[in-house]
């Protein structure tokens, strides 16, 4: 075994490492499949052979076959089958992954296997991954960056989308959740002529009453549309009961809470009854909420924000206000994401100064209650490392319920204009993370202060020296467009540094028609001029449009995701076209197509393919008369017995 093969065998391990995936090399501690392998010559002897690596996922086999050299991963027949001969599965990785696959199949017990071939090294590489079933059928999967999709978490996902082709429990949910969302829209407008701002607020207002029905405080028995005591008085009461259960303060804030509340009392129209709900419509809207999304959403175990998704569903089949405010709902893989960019820990204290629905203090709280399992931080958490600010009230409200839903976290939420808060006093709160999805397209010559950049400045000088911010903007933030954002620009790099940007996938902002970006710096540590910032294309994020749904998780999403983070944290190298690591100006424009550059070496095929391009225009051009153009004499009429094409571009001859 040479140096090169045994660099890719290494980094292969390190793959599996990685994804925490224990396979073994050479071998097998498992018996059934280590007796396999004393038959499994790839050259059909009959004697020992041994994968790279194989082993057993939950009920999967998982083998790996690895070659250091690209030029052999793999090798097809005429027909696009993959090669089965004896060269091709000795000297291809995929073939060769798909022989023991196939051998593994027939003399084990096992009915499921994933092969994988392998080829390169960790800047640049080839993964393909082929599933084989007990009647040796095989698929050929999409090429994947790492391994985390077998991992014992992920391998049953990956197969139910990706090789069964079906949706998974958590599509089911979304689809559920919006089919929900569309629902109760067209049943508050017929039923209620509620506006649209005021939809979600109802939805969170009932959901907190339906909380205090294992106080005995509520029923839903007791509404009765009684025109003396209204079912939306009875409702407004379980509210401010379940406010002052869950400790809501200051006064002045719980007040606010009430006001935005009062809608589900003061509204005539939903206290009465209909003729034919034959029920008032605040009774029809409890129960439907009590049914469909009290029961069965888990609050405490997902970083998803259902309230914010009830109300970006509300604004999209109304046409209500949220793009016209430039408020924008964060998906929840992009809340994530920031947790994961951003390596919180369980001692951050977590400050999102435009917070709308309170996505990203969700996902902060569900992450780092993740990592922790001492009931002191847990509560610690919840109370003391979570801040956040929003000017308008409404989602004010509907953020301050989302987190009692979720068991605390909104004593630190503010109802207020971030632009008019002193830094330096929000500084004080000791923040050493920040999140931010700022309204967008609100800034203008005569508003300078709105654009999104200058959202970004005043967050960076809001948190303490060190702190990791990062926040999401259209990619036009990044170039700096006016003078005043050009100015803004290099006012953060003084007293700012930035880490890099991340350009996203087009659709991120489904039905929006922004192009985002993900921008991180360190705040309070001035950019030094030799800092090298990472400039990634990560448009390709494994997530995909789909109809009468939106943007869907794909099965290719967490093992891109998990690239990303690779190459972020220096776990590995990646290619220009992912990822370019530069100096910076701040007149530059941040962001990967700017500073890309094409560092590819040409492959012997590629040239072979230039020039067998080439022979055959030449060849195209002299038949029709235009031999001009190579020095041709145009009055010879045949040259077809003078021009020989070898195939596949190779040893060009001519008489």
């Amino acid at each position: 075994m040479n140096n090169k093969e045994k660099s890719t065998d290494l980094w292969v391990y390190d793959l599996l490492k990685e994804a925490n995936i224990s396979l073994d090399p050479q071998g097998s501690s498992i018996k059934e499949i280590n007796e396999a392998l004393k038959t499994a010559s790839k050259r059909g002897t009959g004697r020992v052979g041994f994968p790279e690596y194989v082993g057993v996922v939950k009920d999967f086999i998982i083998v790996i076959e690895d070659k250091s050299s690209l030029s052999m991963h793999v090798k097809r027949t005429e027909r696009d089958l993959l090669s089965e001969d004896i060269a091709s599965i000795c000297d291809y990785a995929v073939n060769g992954a798909l022989f023991y696959g196939k051998h593994l199949i027939k003399n084990t017990s096992y009915t499921k296997v994933i092969a994988i071939g392998v080829s390169g090294n960790e800047k640049k590489h080839k993964i393909n991954p082929l599933f084989i079933n007990e009647r040796l059928e095989y698929d050929e999967l999409p090429e994947i960056e790492t391994f985390i999709s077998f991992s014992e978490d992920n391998i049953h996902e990956y197969y139910t989308k990706e090789i069964l082709k079906e949706n998974t429990s958590f599509e089911k949910e979304t689809s559920e959740i919006l089919k929900d969302a569309a629902s109760l829209h067209e049943d508050l407008r017929n039923y209620g002529s509620i506006q649209d701002k005021d939809k979600p607020l109802i939805v969170s207002g009932i959901l907190l009453a339906l909380r205090e029905i294992e106080h005995g405080n509520f029923t839903i028995e007791s509404l009765t549309g009684d025109s003396k005591k209204t079912d939306g008085q009875k409702i407004y009461d379980a509210i401010k009961d379940n406010l002052d259960r869950a400790n809501v303060s200051p006064e002045v804030k719980r007040d606010k809470l009430l006001n935005q509340f009062s809608v589900i009392k003061d509204t005539t129209k939903i206290n009465q009854k209909d003729p034919t709900l034959n029920k008032t419509p605040n009774r029809h809207y409890t129960e439907f909420l009590h049914r469909t999304i009290f029961q069965s959403i888990k609050y405490h175990q997902s970083g998803e924000d259902y309230l914010g998704r009830f109300y970006g569903e509300f604004m999209s089949y109304s046409g209500g206000d949220g793009q016209t405010l430039g408020i924008i709902l964060t998906p929840r893989h992009i809340t994530e994401l920031f947790c994961d960019l951003l390596d919180l820990k369980p001692t951050d204290k977590v400050i999102d100064p435009c917070c709308g629905t309170a996505g990203f203090l969700i996902a902060s709280m569900h992450d780092m209650l993740q990592k922790t399992d001492d009931d002191f931080e847990q509560n610690n958490i919840r109370k003391n490392q979570l801040f956040g600010i929003e000017d308008q009230s409404y989602m004010f409200t509907i953020a301050t319920t989302n987190m009692i839903l979720r068991g605390d976290g909104k004593s630190n939420l503010e109802n207020k204009d971030f632009l008019k808060q002193n830094p330096a006093k929000l500084q004080l709160k000791g923040c050493t993370v920040g999140m931010m999805n700022p309204p967008y397209s609100q800034g203008s010559k005569d508003n300078p202060n709105l654009y999104e950049i200058s959202f970004t400045e005043h967050l960076l000088e809001s948190v303490v020296e060190g702190a990791r911010v990062a926040v999401i903007v259209p990619q036009s933030t990044m170039t700096g467009k006016t003078k005043y954002e050009k100015e803004t620009k290099a006012n953060i790099l003084k007293h700012h540094t930035l880490e890099g940007v991340i350009t996203l996938n087009k659709n991120t902002f489904y039905g929006v028609g922004t192009n985002p970006c993900i921008a991180v710096f360190t705040a309070g540590i001035p950019h030094h001029k030799d800092k090298l910032c990472k400039f990634i294309n990560f448009e390709d994020d494994g997530f995909e449009v789909a109809k009468h749904i939106g943007l869907i998780e794909t099965p290719s999403a967490k093992d891109k995701k998990q690239h990303l983070l690779d190459v972020w944290f220096d776990r590995i190298d990646a290619e220009t076209k992912f990822c370019v690591e530069t100096t910076i100006e701040a007149d530059d424009e941040w962001l990967h197509s700017f500073y890309y550059f094409n560092d590819e070496i040409p492959t012997d095929e590629d040239f072979r393919n230039t020039i067998a391009d080439y022979i055959t225009f030449e060849v195209n051009m002299i038949t029709h008369g235009r031999g001009y153009l190579f020095g041709i004499d145009d009055e010879i009429e045949d040259y077809s017995d003078k021009i020989m094409v070898a195939d596949d571009g190779e040893n060009y001859e001519t008489e």
